[in-house]
């Protein structure tokens, strides 16, 4: 991939274009690694509430890849070149690999809380650097985290007791998550 524009949107100089697209990349890298983790949770959940997590991911995994078509989409129209192939992921995540395989319900939602949190994180520091850039990308942002907000308090709805305490609470790996919410 190239990071060099051929054109971009009306409106836009192309210095802040490929700022744009770096973002924007660096949240497709993102969400292209989010809905294979959900997939894979989805294959990989044991345990009595098997059936309710497994069809719970569903949903999530189609919204979490259109979120990296609209994405992808996006880079193109800023006139980028949107990259989603696995050596691309691989070379420029900056998190861990998911490591949890064949485990309950509760483990996987433990561990599911990090990643949710981290992605989150990451798509908040884009809407504040976009606030100034693209109002339009930002928008997407916005909308995106919204929904990915609401699957993360799915998972957290699984994992608090009835004060609101998060069996994750001060977990700093997904594996520690995992074996807290366990």
């Amino acid at each position: 991939m190239t990071n060099k524009l051929r054109y971009t949107v009306p409106g836009m100089s192309e210095s802040d274009a490929e700022r744009v697209v770096e973002l924007l990349q660096g949240r497709l890298d993102a969400t292209n690694d989010l809905h294979l983790t959900l997939k894979h949770i989805h294959w990989n959940v044991v345990g009595p509430h098997f059936i309710a997590v497994h069809e719970m991911l569903d949903p999530q995994v189609d919204a979490v890849r259109g979120f990296a078509d609209e994405l992808a989409e996006r880079i193109a129209t800023l006139g980028g070149s949107p990259c989603g192939t696995p050596g691309r992921l691989v070379e420029h995540r900056h998190w861990e690999e998911y490591s949890i395989g064949r485990a309950t319900t509760q483990e996987h939602l433990g561990a599911l809380d990090l990643v949710y949190a981290g992605v989150i994180e990451d798509y908040r520091k884009g809407i504040e650097e976009l606030g100034e850039l693209d109002p339009i990308t930002e928008d997407m942002f916005i909308a995106q985290t919204n929904q990915i907000e609401l699957f993360h308090w799915f998972v957290r709805a699984h994992l608090e007791d009835k004060s609101g305490n998060l069996s994750t609470a001060g977990a700093t790996s997904e594996t520690e998550a995992a074996s807290a919410a366990g």
